[in-house]
């Protein structure tokens, strides 16, 4: 019998996630920033370090616990970097790392997206059989080409 102590699960360097889909970069990016707080954060670390307890008080509707896994999952797929500034009981900063900050210019047209859906949902909202695209204001040639998405009265 071994006498070696196994370290807590949140010591242990987590991998990152497997992609749902086999060579999907869709499934990969979703699984990446996919969490319902994940875009928060990289929000908050884009202008600069700040460490947990900084990171709760910026984000209230958050549980510490859903905010560290949500962290753990960055770190693991390597958009955050998490550094211990002192002994222990050490001040850990959280930041972005290169690949965290890539991340930025996709969460603000999904901001962008999202205030465009809101004002024209707000304004009209999606009779039956009309085109979505339309009602958010989609002008990209390429995505009208794919088949219209329609909202349908349930």
């Amino acid at each position: 019998m071994s006498t070696a102590k196994k370290a807590p699960a949140g010591n242990r360097p987590r991998s990152a996630r497997g992609n749902a889909i086999p060579g999907c970069a869709l499934t990969a990016a979703l699984a990446a920033i996919g969490g319902r707080w994940k875009l928060f954060v990289v929000y908050r670390l884009a202008d600069g370090p700040l460490h947990f307890a900084a990171l709760r008080r910026s984000l209230p509707d958050v549980s510490a616990k859903v905010l560290a896994e949500q962290l753990r999952e960055l770190q693991a797929d390597g958009l955050v970097s998490r550094e211990r500034t002192g002994p222990v009981p050490a001040v850990v900063q959280y930041a972005l790392t290169p690949r965290g900050l890539s991340v930025l210019p996709v969460a603000e047209e999904i901001r962008r997206w999202g205030a465009a859906h809101q004002a024209a949902c707000a304004i009209a909202p999606p009779d039956v059989g009309v085109d979505a695209r339309a009602i958010c204001g989609v002008t990209s040639p390429s995505l009208h080409a794919l088949p219209a998405l329609s909202f349908r009265a349930r």
